[in-house]
């Protein structure tokens, strides 16, 4: 349920309202919007009684939220939600391009693919510093010492930073270092883990689990806002198939059902998808085509040498490529430019 409260409504009045949705053993979640304040109701098992709040002072009307998933829903915010990452704003006119290595292997390697993802027009710097493999004797991260190269990697280039969390215990660590905290694939569901950042003050940037139907994909986002925090970046990343010529298969469709559905903004790992780099550029062409607002791809100076996800890597030349070819396609669909160094 929705409560619209009247342009000219008061601090008071909107007070006032959440008091009356508390007084009835729901929750309250007001909404700034460009000109008046809604309030989300969330907590009720059963339906609402409009008239409980519709007679109250500065309320213009009470509307039902027919889907499961209310606060990531555009019945309740019709604006579209900006993420701010540092100066970047994820969401808004401009595309947002995330680039780095799948994992953190030495200084050296994260300071030159920051220096180069910076140089070609990269927003945000991704960097896995604790790696869930699905073999236990694969390369795991580095943990804390990969956070103290990000942090390095951030100050020589100025880009902020996102990697993956992925426990509730890591949390704290995490977010000492890093602008963005990740939920990957294999946490969508991590009930814990949503809950935990939904209490930080970082964004989330939340990727769909490789079998989560949207509805799924939203009302895990529903987890991380109704625990307090808003700025959440949804990510496909490709589900399971029957596909065999690729890791994943990209279901680009989502990409303009989300936009329409929810207020959120929505990217894509085409790196994940892929499992190859010859298909990364263009699925990330499709991507940006398809309404994204942005992309998130691998990057590394010898992708045959890297320690995870080798096979979908670009090579610097490649994001280059990439890069140029955005440019093409960015303002086709009347968005803002990608940035330049």
């Amino acid at each position: 349920m929705l409560i619209v409260m009247r342009a000219d409504a008061t601090d008071e009045q909107i007070e006032r309202a959440c008091a009356a949705v508390r007084d009835a053993g729901l929750a309250p979640h007001p909404i700034p919007g460009k000109s008046r304040v809604a309030i989300g109701i969330t907590g009720n098992t059963g339906p609402v009684d409009p008239g409980m709040f519709s007679g109250l002072p500065g309320v213009v009307e009470v509307i039902r939220v027919t889907r499961p998933f209310k606060l990531t829903n555009r019945e309740m915010k019709p604006d579209d939600t900006i993420v701010r990452v540092g100066n970047v704003e994820v969401g808004g006119p401009e595309i947002v391009v995330i680039a780095g290595p799948c994992s953190v292997e030495t200084r050296d390697q994260t300071i030159h693919a920051a220096q180069s993802a910076r140089r070609l027009g990269a927003h945000v710097l991704r960097g896995g510093a604790f790696k869930p493999r699905t073999s236990p004797y694969a390369f795991q991260g580095l943990g804390p010492e990969a956070l103290r190269i990000l942090d390095e990697a951030r100050e020589a280039t100025g880009l902020p930073v996102v990697s993956e969390v992925v426990s509730t215990d890591d949390v704290p660590l995490m977010e000492r270092h890093v602008d963005v905290l990740q939920i990957g694939a294999r946490n969508m569901q991590n009930y814990a883990l949503l809950k935990r950042v939904g209490a930080s003050r970082k964004p989330v940037l939340l990727k769909r689990g490789m079998s989560a139907t949207l509805e799924e994909f939203l009302l895990a986002a529903e987890y991380v806002i109704t625990h307090g925090n808003r700025n959440v970046i949804l990510c496909e990343r490709g589900i399971r198939a029957f596909s065999d010529y690729s890791r994943f298969t990209l279901d680009i469709s989502i990409v303009p059902e989300l936009k329409r559905i929810t207020h959120l903004p929505v990217i894509v790992d085409p790196s994940h998808a892929a499992g190859k780099r010859d298909l990364v550029i263009p699925l990330a062409r499709a991507a940006i085509a398809a309404g994204a607002d942005g992309v998130m791809v691998e990057i590394h100076d010898d992708p045959k040498r890297a320690l995870s996800d080798a096979a979908q890597a670009l090579t610097v030349p490649m994001f280059a490529e990439m890069m140029e070819e955005l440019k093409i396609i960015v303002p086709a669909v009347r968005r803002g430019r990608t940035v330049t160094a």
